[in-house]
């Protein structure tokens, strides 16, 4: 198991590591690969943890305030950048990656022009990719421990204040495109990402270098222009931020653009031509649920609460809560044709609680569409 240690001021801490010959430490590395590989895991590198110019972009974007309501991001100080800070005697970062797309793109890019379906971002499909690359993660740990013996390590997947896409860029797994996500030249950039950070000083890959060159299509396709300049991303935006991390009413100037779009938003990926070496997960947990893929908008809004909980056990879809869940497929239902199945859908919301009216059938109201009266909007 692994070996932890607390530090005076409560955060756990590596042990000392002992000492280990140039020659042990390179043929444990090509054995943390290779068994990274037989896990199911598409590929690991190591980095070491100078974040020093991640941290300065970092503090330059928070500046602006293209992080939103994500308050998050801000917080623990430089431990986001510093993983020794974070991890007391971490020096090298075991970064893995992970595919995660469950069907063709070309399918997904046929649901956008689909209004009366919703859109959920395929990531989200499946089940929470949390737990599942958590899992093979400790597995790929137990493993180094059955070879050399307690170490000092833990496993991180979107749990702690970790500037992953910089690790993994610094691990040779790809590089940060104009979109803001790893791009990999041998494998676009449909994969989850995970991290080990270690005391074991195993030799460190080449960062990837950039290959985006003149190309601007995330840029340019981007529904709500929030990718303001290349490698910069004004989170506020963005459909993914505004589905899933804002609470609260969407603003009005962008819910036209969002489409059908309920759940996140792929479009900077899907039109990436790196995604042309994209490969299909095999993953079955990363495979649709309810029929989640292709899900009718009036059928999603008609889940009940309980339904909902029900269907989203163990997806990150759960973690936005059904009143936002109900928010987005209304700004979905808004922006659909009218149909007789889509006015007794808003109908139903807006003669129902004060709750449901709120979280969603005011939101569609505002639209002006459907011909529906009613608007009990807060305004």
């Amino acid at each position: 198991m692994a070996v932890i240690i607390l530090c005076r001021n409560g955060e756990p801490a590596l042990p000392h590591p002992p000492t280990y010959s140039t020659a042990k430490l390179d043929a444990l590395k090509s054995d943390i690969l290779r068994w990274g590989e037989e896990l199911g895991l598409q590929q690991v590198g190591v980095s070491d943890v100078d974040l020093a110019t991640a941290e300065r972009r970092l503090g330059q974007w928070l500046s602006e305030g293209f992080h939103g309501e994500m308050d998050y991001m801000q917080k623990h100080g430089t431990k986001r950048s510093r993983p020794a800070e974070l991890l007391p005697n971490t020096c090298r970062v075991i970064t893995a990656r992970m595919d995660y797309l469950p069907q063709d793109q070309a399918r997904a890019i046929d649901l956008l022009d689909h209004d009366s379906i919703g859109y959920v971002s395929r990531y989200a499909l499946g089940r929470d990719y949390h737990r599942v690359l958590r899992r093979r993660l400790q597995q790929l740990a137990s493993r180094i421990e059955r070879e050399i013996g307690p170490f000092g390590y833990r496993a991180f997947v979107d749990s702690a204040p970790v500037l992953e896409k910089p690790l993994a860029n610094k691990a040779g797994l790809g590089w940060i495109g104009k979109h803001t996500n790893l791009i990999n030249k041998n494998a676009g950039s449909w994969f989850f990402l995970g991290e080990l950070y270690t005391d074991l000083p195993l030799p460190i890959d080449t960062p990837a270098a950039d290959h985006c060159g003149t190309c601007r299509a995330c840029i340019d396709v981007c529904p709500t222009n929030a990718i303001v300049a290349p490698y910069q991303l004004d989170a506020r935006r963005c459909i993914s931020y505004l589905t899933i991390e804002l609470r609260g009413a969407i603003p009005m100037e962008y819910r036209k653009a969002i489409g059908n779009r309920v759940y996140g938003c792929d479009d900077c990926q899907l039109f990436c031509p790196w995604n042309k070496f994209a490969r299909r997960s095999v993953e079955g947990d990363f495979a649709p649920r309810h029929k989640l893929d292709a899900a009718d908008l009036v059928d999603l809004f008609a889940w009940t609460e309980a339904e909902w909980l029900e269907r989203t056990a163990g997806s990150a879809i759960r973690r936005i809560g059904y009143e936002s869940w109900l928010r987005n497929i209304a700004v979905g239902l808004g922006n659909a044709r009218t149909t007789p199945d889509v006015i007794t859908a808003l109908r139903q919301r807006l003669t129902g609680s004060s709750q449901e009216q709120q979280t969603a059938g005011e939101v569609v109201t505002r639209f002006g569409r459907h011909g529906i009266e009613g608007d009990r909007a807060s305004r």
